[in-house]
């Protein structure tokens, strides 16, 4: 398959990563609050080998975590976009959606606008069944995002992430999902 390298929404340009992305995404990944939902802050070195395993998702599926730039300004504000999920779940194999923004952008709807274009992606152009996306239980604001973008909590899907040692704080997570048809609601809306 091809990359698809770019996608495009209203305030929003996703594109493909650039070597000068670094530092900003480094900056983001540092960031305590940004990544309170993850086991740690990333590392220089930990964001540069996170921005080379997406770019081998892309070569590998033609899809991944686009990189996002504001088209106002041109700046670069985070990532989202599709992954295959990487760990043994009842809820796998599946693809999987996910957003990361730096904090000065949080509360402008770029998440959600990103994650609808992403699902746009998944749905009309890489002809997926259905999408899940997962985060720890107390990530309130990503689980507003899920429902904003249509997904629907799956009760019986909640898990231990496997990822994380048993007793870990982030180890309980929530399941969402959407499927072609009820994506296909939402445009209908």
């Amino acid at each position: 398959m091809t990359p698809i390298l770019q996608l495009e929404s209203a305030r929003l340009q996703l594109r493909q990563w650039q070597d000068d992305d670094l530092a900003e995404f480094a900056a983001m990944c540092a960031d305590p609050m940004v990544m309170r939902y993850f086991p740690a802050p990333l590392t220089r070195v930990e964001s540069a080998a996170l921005i080379g395993r997406i770019r081998g998702h892309f070569n590998e599926y033609g899809y991944g975590l686009w990189a996002l730039e504001r088209k106002d300004t041109g700046a670069f504000i985070g990532m989202t976009g599709l992954l295959n999920v990487s760990f043994d779940a009842d809820f796998a194999p599946a693809v999987e959606i996910g957003w990361r923004l730096a904090r000065r952008h949080w509360g402008l709807g770029f998440a959600s606008e990103a994650a609808w274009t992403s699902l746009r992606c998944a749905f009309a152009q890489l002809g997926l069944e259905q999408v899940v996306s997962f985060t720890t239980q107390s990530n309130l604001a990503s689980q507003k995002v899920m429902q904003a973008i249509g997904m629907q909590q799956d009760l019986a899907g909640s898990f231990e992430h496997p990822k994380l040692e048993p007793g870990h704080p982030l180890r309980p997570h929530v399941l969402y999902r959407i499927d072609r048809a009820q994506w296909q609601a939402t445009l209908r809306g």
